[in-house]
Parts: structure tokens; C-alpha cells; sequence
């Protein structure tokens, strides 16, 4: 039957899937703070139910899982579906046009916190399903569904969960919808992720803030104390001074090299979309910086008198918080070692703490299960992705790389200045839309693929 049903069924049935939309982004799930996790949980399992997905909540130390699936015994291919329903706080509220728990459209935008990352991606793959059920009829492919609620506070459990489930999660191919269409609207098919450690180091002088004036040059002062150790962590070009930390990185293909080539850039549109006008990089330094080389970010310095007019002290405490992405085939764990190493040569009065990390992935671009991926986004676009071997960002794909051993794609559907993480956080109609229609597509691709091949 012809996939044109799938657009003529999406367009008749937009607004019974913006309630549903609608309906996810009033029910708070912030996982930081507990809030409304466990209830969000419940409301996807009952629209997966809905649909006729076998659906339960699986229980972790942390917020639940929700699994679901849809099992043929005939059907040769099965396809993990994974997101997440859990959101970032809010705050701050003030910087909100409207409520972020009360969707709203303005020109063609849903915004809601949640609206893009990620339970509108979600709800688009849930919904493509029940498409491809409505106007094709029966599935070609098995499925099985992953939705977590602790993506935003790292993933904390997911490792453990599939640890424990690995035959219940068997399957061929994962696929995920997060993240961002490219800066120039066009649809991107995204083969890996960086990978995360946070760290926190932390500096001590006199048990008590002591008076500035009465005590200058006699207590010490530990931002300095900071400074000075970061100051041998990073030269001023960006490069990391720490012994052994560019080690393992596992260079791009040739093939990956030219992909990165023809992505498009535009320095001036880009610097505009993320605040950053001054922008000034060619593409090819661009995605080398994005994608093959790690970070070594600051990300907070708490320390003394923040507020209005002066307090004249010696601060007792400073604080830093780091947060470094990593690429393959870079260990979180390894860093961090040689991290505590190198403090401990330059500063070891200086406490280390680890908050917490993440492993970085990448699927190989040449497969075929991939190159049919994108062969089903080229058709449900009309017009060709783009294929990017990493993403800056971090999600918790090495659980299907490398704990599952499966190959990963992460197909997004939101738009590109979609706010996530930030206040009036959005997404287009039109993309939440061709994500339902995207979905369906992939599902038609792999089981057409599937049946040539058995």
C-alpha cells in the first residue's frame, strides 16, 4: 500500500494529535526534583496502551522505565525505540512568555517545557506507529519501546536497567528522536555522541571568611588557589595540559571525513541562532571542534560575595564545577583518574569529587541497516539528510553500543532553535508532524529491507 496514506492520515488527524501532545506537556515530570515523574510515567504507559502496545513499568533505584512492545513471532527484524519523558526544570520562570506547563502556540510553535526535548519527539514516534497501524495494517518489523524518566539528570540508571533486561531488550537496530534538525532546517541522521564527566574541585583557606583588609596577605585566598591549578589544566589556545588526555581518540574514517564535508554552514546564521554573533569559523573547524575533539568546560565557580555592592572578605571555601565531553574512544573514568593525578602534582590540597559521567558512542555510517535508515528519512522528507558521524552533545547511547552491542542512529525531528534546556523551549507543528510521518517511514524501510534479506 502507498505510503501516501501515512501524510493524508497525519493531516486529518493533526489535531487529535495535538491534544495528546497537548496532554503530555501539561503533566509535569522534572526529574531533578521528583516532580510528576512517576504520574508522566503512567500517562505515556496509557497512551501506549491506546495504540495496543504491551506496555509495564519497569522499576530502577532511580525514576521508572517505561517498556513497551509490539511482538510477531514471524517477523524477522525488531527495532528498539528509546526516549525519554522525564524534563529539565524551568527556572527561570520569569523569562517565560507563557506557562511552561500550559502549552501554547505562537506562529507555528508549541512551546512547553518538554516540547522538543523530548516528549514531543516521543510522542511522534509513538504516533507514527499507530500510522503505520491505521493506514498500512500490520507491522513488518517487531518493536520494542525504551522511555526513561532520568535522561536530564544523566541517566543514572538506564546502564543498570539494561544490564538486567539484556534479553528482554534484544534486538537489531536502535532508534532514537532527541536533539536538533541541522542549523538549516534539513533532516540529519546522527551516528554517535560525545560522552560526559562532571567533576566539582573544591578549594579550602581559613575555617571562616575573614576581613579583607585586616587579614590581606596573611590568609589565604583559595580562588586564587583555583585559578592557579586551572591555569595548568588548559593553555590559552584551549588545549588540555593534563598527561594523557588526547590519548584513545579514535579518529574518523574516510568515509566519515567526507560526510562531515558535506554538511552545510553558514557562520553568520548559526552565530545568530545560538547568541553568539561574533562567530567567526569555517564548517570544517566547525564539526571538528563539535564532533572529534573533547571539551573542558567550566560550567560554575561558586566562591565569597556575589551580590549588590561590595563585601570586603577572604572567601574560606571556592568551588569549580567541570563538565568534559569526551569522544571515542576516551573512558570517563580514565579522565578522571589522570584529572585526581594532576591535581594532586599541582594542588593536592584541593578536594575532587566526581558528580557523575557518561561513555561516549559511535555506529559505524557504512552499515547497511544505517544506509536504510537514511534512505526512509530521504523519502519521508523528500529531499536527502545529512549523515553526521557525532553530535556534541551527550546522551546515554553507549548502552545500546556497547552494552547491547547494537549499532545506534538518532534520527531528530525537533526544529533547530527549538530552546531546549531554556525557557520558552518549542517546537514547530510542522516537525512534531513530520515526525509522525518520519517514524512510519523508518518502520516501512526496515521491514521492506528485512524481507529482501530473509
Amino acid at each position: 500500500m502507498s505510503m501516501e496514506k501515512v501524510k493524508d492520515f497525519v493531516a486529518s488527524n493533526q489535531l487529535a494529535f495535538l491534544d495528546q501532545l497537548y496532554s503530555l506537556l501539561r503533566q509535569k515530570s522534572i526529574s531533578a526534583q521528583n516532580d510528576g515523574v512517576e504520574e508522566c510515567a503512567k500517562l505515556v504507559m496509557e497512551m501506549m496502551n491506546e495504540i495496543g502496545i504491551t506496555t509495564k513499568l519497569i522499576d530502577t533505584d532511580g525514576h521508572p522505565v517505561v517498556y513497551g512492545e509490539l511482538i510477531n513471532p514471524e517477523n524477522t527484524f525488531t527495532l528498539l525505540i528509546y526516549g525519554h519523558y522525564d524534563v529539565q526544570p524551568p527556572e527561570p520562570l520569569e523569562k517565560w512568555v507563557s506557562n511552561p506547563f500550559e502549552p501554547e502556540i505562537r506562529d507555528g510553535r508549541i512551546y512547553a517545557r518538554g516540547a522538543g526535548d523530548n516528549k514531543g519527539q516521543l510522542l511522534a514516534q509513538l504516533l507514527g506507529v499507530k500510522t503505520y497501524l491505521e493506514t498500512i495494517g500490520e507491522l513488518p518489523i517487531n518493536l520494542k519501546f525504551v522511555f526513561e524518566g532520568e535522561e536530564e539528570i544523566g541517566s543514572i540508571h538506564l546502564a543498570s536497567f539494561v544490564e538486567k533486561h539484556k534479553e528482554l531488550l534484544k534486538a537489531d537496530l536502535v532508534y532514537t528522536s532527541d536533539g536538533s534538525l541541522h542549523e538549516s532546517g534539513s533532516p540529519i541522521v546522527l551516528l554517535g555522541v560525545r560522552g560526559m564527566l562532571a567533576i566539582e574541585l573544591e578549594a579550602k583557606g581559613a575555617d571562616r571568611d575573614n576581613h579583607s583588609g585586616n587579614k590581606g596577605n596573611i590568609v589565604p585566598n583559595p580562588v586564587w588557589k583555583l585559578i592557579d591549578l586551572l591555569q595548568t589544566m588548559r593553555d590559552k589556545e584551549g588545549n588540555v595540559l593534563i598527561e594523557g588526555f588526547y590519548d584513545n581518540i579514535l579518529p574518523l574514517s574516510d568515509y566519515e571525513t567526507e560526510l562531515l564535508k558535506k554538511i552545510p554552514f553558514d557562520a553568520k546564521s548559526v552565530g545568530e541562532k545560538i547568541g553568539y554573533p561574533q562567530l567567526h569559523m569555517n564548517g570544517e573547524t566547525y564539526y571538528q571542534k563539535l564532533i572529534m575533539e573533547p571539551t573542558f568546560n567550566i560550567c560554575g565557580i561558586e566562591s565569597g560575595y556575589t551580590g549588590e555592592g561590595v563585601k570586603t572578605i577572604i572567601p574560606s571555601t571556592a568551588r569549580v564545577k567541570l563538565d568534559i565531553r569526551l569522544v571515542v574512544d576516551q573512558d570517563p573514568m580514565d579522565i578522571f583518574n589522570k584529572i585526581k593525578s594532576h591535581v594532586s602534582e599541582h594542588a593536592p590540597d584541593v578536594k575532587v569529587t566526581y558528580l557523575g559521567s557518561m561513555q561516549p558512542s559511535r555506529t559505524n555510517a557504512e552499515l547497511k541497516v544505517v544506509q536504510t535508515v537514511v534512505h526512509a528519512v530521504q523519502q519521508a522528507y523528500e529531499t536527502e539528510p545529512l549523515i553526521q558521524p557525532g553530535m556534541g552533545g551527550s546522551l546515554p547511547n553507549y548502552v545500546w553500543t556497547k552494552l547491547l552491542e547494537l549499532p545506534s542512529v538518532i534520527v531528530p525531528y525537533a526544529n533547530f532553535d527549538q530552546g531546549n534546556h531554556s525557557p520558552n523551549e518549542n517546537i514547530k507543528i510542522k516537525n512534531f508532524l513530520n515526525g509522525v510521518i518520519c517514524t512510519a517511514h523508518v518502520i516501512d524501510a526496515l521491514g521492506k529491507s528485512a524481507n529482501r534479506n530473509s
